[in-house]
């Protein structure tokens, strides 16, 4: 009887158990240091300008260098466990460098009160090893929209007048959270490649149109500036934008959403 007990008491506990809890993940976040160590040197920096979105399946950073303006981004998707981040990123540039071939980064993570510090052990570069260390504080609002998720631009082109011009370019976009990023590369007409990010907060204010608020930006003509587009849905998966600018013209985008 005292057997049967205990064994009923065994039962009960593992059913009222709860299973260890996943790490949310989703939202917009800002890097406000950087630290790498050598095992030698411990260097810290604030002025390196880095964001990042965690969608529901997809992640995305953005990165610009504010001396300089090199640039750089990442996007792909992501597991999360108790401490522990695992990215699959599946495309990513650096100023003139791009990257199409997958590659996997395990972050240990500590969730924070203001958003999360993340430490990737051993980073190699130069021939060194490093210890990187980024801490992120949260951007996230708690908006809803049809744009959530993370897409591909499919289609660009310009239209003036009866003239339209394609543009040849790769990029990403991301929208969550109230914040939206995007990265793209694209040749010059020496076929010199060249990295483009922007990241900043949008809305859906009616029906048909999308304002963005542009924080930072590769390009120095859209940085602190507002961007009134208008905004075709087609179905739940491809969304059409267009810009209409100062000469007459209009920048066209077609995206298609990441699965």
């Amino acid at each position: 009887m005292k057997y049967l007990l205990c064994m009923a008491l065994l039962a009960l506990m593992a059913c009222n158990s709860a299973p260890p809890e996943t790490m949310q993940m989703p939202g917009a976040y800002n890097m406000i240091a950087q630290s790498t160590d050598d095992g030698t040197t411990d260097t810290t920096y604030t002025t390196l300008k880095e964001f990042k979105i965690y969608t529901d399946r997809h992640m995305m950073y953005v990165n610009i260098n504010p001396s300089d303006t090199v640039s750089r981004f990442g996007i792909g998707t992501y597991t999360a466990d108790s401490g522990k981040v695992v990215e699959h990123v599946f495309y990513g540039a650096s100023d003139s460098l791009d990257n199409n071939q997958p590659t996997s980064y395990t972050l240990l993570i500590e969730k924070t009160d203001k958003g999360f510090n993340q430490v990737i052990p051993a980073i190699v570069s130069g021939g060194k090893s490093y210890k990187l260390t980024e801490k992120y504080e949260t951007w996230s609002s708690p908006a809803k929209t049809a744009l959530d998720g993370a897409w591909r631009l499919t289609q660009s082109y310009n239209v003036l007048g009866k003239d339209t011009t394609a543009n040849l370019q790769t990029q990403y976009k991301t929208f969550w959270a109230g914040h939206f990023m995007y990265g793209g590369t694209y040749k010059d007409s020496a076929s010199r490649l060249h990295t483009s990010i922007g990241y900043g907060m949008f809305e859906l204010p009616a029906a048909g149109k999308l304002k963005e608020n542009v924080i930072t930006s590769t390009y120095y003509q859209a940085r602190g500036k507002i961007f009134d587009i208008e905004l075709e849905l087609t179905g739940t998966d491809a969304f059409r934008q267009t810009i209409h600018n100062a000469d007459g013209s209009k920048s066209v985008e077609v995206y298609e959403r990441l699965k």
